[in-house]
Formats: C-alpha cells, sequence, structure tokens
C-alpha cells in the first residue's frame, strides 16, 4: 500500500477524526444544526488544514523544537484569520451563522493535531494530502449530522444553500416534508449527541463486521502456508 492509499483509508475512515479521535467535538456538534453550516465550516477547516500542514510542512527544518508548538499555532492564526476575512467578505450571511466557530478553528484539535504529529515530520506533497483527507473526513462527518438534524428536524434538506454558494442555489433546497410541531430534540444539542452517537456505533459495527469476514480467509491462507511447507 502506497503512502498516498494508507492516507485516504486513515483520514476518511480508520483514523477519522471527528468518528474514531472523537476531536473538533464543540463545532461538530453545534454548527450541525443544518446542512448548509456544516458544508460551511468543513470546507473552512479543510481549507486551513492544508494550507497549515503545507505551511508547517515547509518551516519544519527551520523550526527550534523548543517553541515548535506556539510556531504551529502562529502560523493556524493566520491562515483561520485571512479565511475569516474572506468569508466576511463573500459570504457574509453563512459567516454570520457560523459566528465565533470560525476563529475557534484556530484552537480545534485537529488542525494542531495533524501540524504536530504529521506535518512537521513529512515532505510537502503527503502533508498536504493528509489535511485534504482529514478535512475531507472531517467534513463528511459534519455534513452527515448536519442532514440528518436538519431532515429529521424540519424536514428539509439544504435549506440556506443560497448563504454558501449564492442566490443562485435557492434552487438546491428539497422540503421532503412540512412537520407541524418542528422536532425540536434533533435541532437542539441532544439531538446532536444522539445522531453522533449511531454514527459512532454503526461505525464500529461496520469495522466489526468486516474484521468477522476476514478471519476465514486468513485462516484458509494460513492452512495453506502450512500444508504447503508440510509437503
Amino acid at each position: 500500500m502506497s503512502v498516498y492509499q494508507d492516507i485516504v483509508r486513515q483520514g476518511l475512515w480508520q483514523n477519522n477524526p471527528g468518528l474514531v479521535q472523537l476531536l473538533g467535538l464543540c463545532p461538530l456538534l453545534a454548527v450541525t444544526t443544518s446542512l448548509t453550516s456544516a458544508l460551511g465550516l468543513g470546507l473552512a477547516t479543510m481549507l486551513v488544514l492544508v494550507s497549515t500542514n503545507t505551511v508547517v510542512s515547509l518551516i519544519r527544518h527551520f523550526v527550534p523544537n523548543e517553541i515548535r508548538i506556539p510556531i504551529f499555532v502562529m502560523v493556524i492564526a493566520s491562515v483561520v484569520t485571512v479565511i475569516e476575512l474572506l468569508m466576511h467578505a463573500w459570504m457574509y450571511n453563512l459567516y454570520q451563522a457560523l459566528g465565533i466557530f470560525i476563529p475557534l478553528i484556530v484552537t480545534n484539535c485537529i488542525v494542531i493535531g495533524r501540524a504536530e504529529a504529521y506535518a512537521s515530520k513529512n515532505s510537502v506533497g503527503p502533508a498536504a494530502f493528509d489535511g485534504l483527507m482529514m478535512g475531507i473526513g472531517f467534513s463528511l462527518v459534519l455534513c452527515t449530522l448536519g442532514a440528518v438534524r436538519e431532515l429529521v428536524g424540519s424536514g428539509s434538506l439544504f435549506a440556506g444553500a443560497d448563504l454558501l454558494l449564492g442566490d443562485w442555489a435557492k434552487v438546491l433546497t428539497v422540503q421532503l416534508f412540512s412537520p407541524e410541531n418542528p422536532m425540536l430534540l434533533a435541532i437542539l444539542p441532544p439531538g446532536a449527541f444522539l445522531v453522533m452517537a449511531l454514527l459512532i456505533a454503526s461505525k464500529n459495527q461496520l469495522d466489526l463486521r468486516a474484521k468477522t469476514r476476514s478471519k476465514p480467509a486468513e485462516q484458509k491462507i494460513a492452512r495453506a502456508r502450512v500444508t504447503h511447507v508440510n509437503s
């Protein structure tokens, strides 16, 4: 397995920052009241991950080991500030909807964790790709949570898509049903915890099934090797 294939597997499934590492839970649970806000924060986080991993990898040989964490935080803060200003200029309504959670990307454990654990030890290409895959993995969890909570809570999907993509995106909103009394449990924080628990349980169940299915194949290979050696 190549380095890039392993990065894809780690970021999207085996070491997913949202489902396995359980990092960034504050924005993960607070912003996912709708698919639009979840996608907006996911894209912003992914862009920060790719940018900071790239910069940290480029400067890793010039940073004294004793002060590497403060320097990494400064790099992350600079990138987040640029993205925040761009969103303020071009996506002001979405920027208002996400509120404090855009600048709080600076303190997101995923970003500083990947900078320290991977980018500071690898070349630019793998480091940037690691940031991309971790960002996509985190964004997928965000969007799944946002979609489930929005659908169960208000019966819609992609409401407010124009906040992220412009006025033309109003046609993307899908109203599957119109509940007389919206299910507030799904929209409020307890709903986020319940949906997140279901996602983690589903992933663990899939991993367990895959592991169970692989055991017979491994046993057959082992028996075949023993037979070959004995013969």
